[in-house]
């Protein structure tokens, strides 16, 4: 399958494929006269990795857990952990900008302060 088939196939620009297959992402074979030559399963796979990334994970966490793909039937325990340790990674993100919506109310709710960004009087103590 040649790039623009696999970029119509995949919804993907050829500069995307191109990245990906620069990255170690996607292999392609050279034919003779250059052309990229992609198997028919680099559609389910570039599926996959943008699933992957609109799950959150980058490029460099799909790129270490490339090595599970190659044995899917012992990957998916694996997989499973990767998932949980994405969940976690976003429920601490999540309290975060938790605190910090607080942090940024309280600042607006200080209508006595001539400017919302300074010290309030017990910051000033404190510090």
């Amino acid at each position: 399958m040649r790039i623009g088939e696999l970029a119509e196939a995949t919804g993907l620009s050829r500069d995307t494929l191109r990245f990906n297959e620069e990255r170690g992402l996607l292999a392609a074979r050279r034919r003779a006269n250059g052309y990229r030559d992609y198997p028919p399963e680099a559609v389910e796979w570039l599926c996959y990795l943008r699933s992957a990334q609109a799950l959150g994970f980058t490029l460099a966490e799909i790129e270490a857990g490339m090595p599970l793909l190659q044995e899917p039937a012992n990957a998916a325990n694996e997989l499973r952990a990767a998932l949980e340790r994405k969940l976690d990674d976003i429920d601490a993100r999540i309290a975060g900008l938790v605190q910090l919506r607080a942090g940024l109310a309280s600042k607006l709710g200080d209508l006595g302060a001539d400017c919302p960004l300074r010290p309030g009087p017990a910051q000033a103590s404190a510090g």
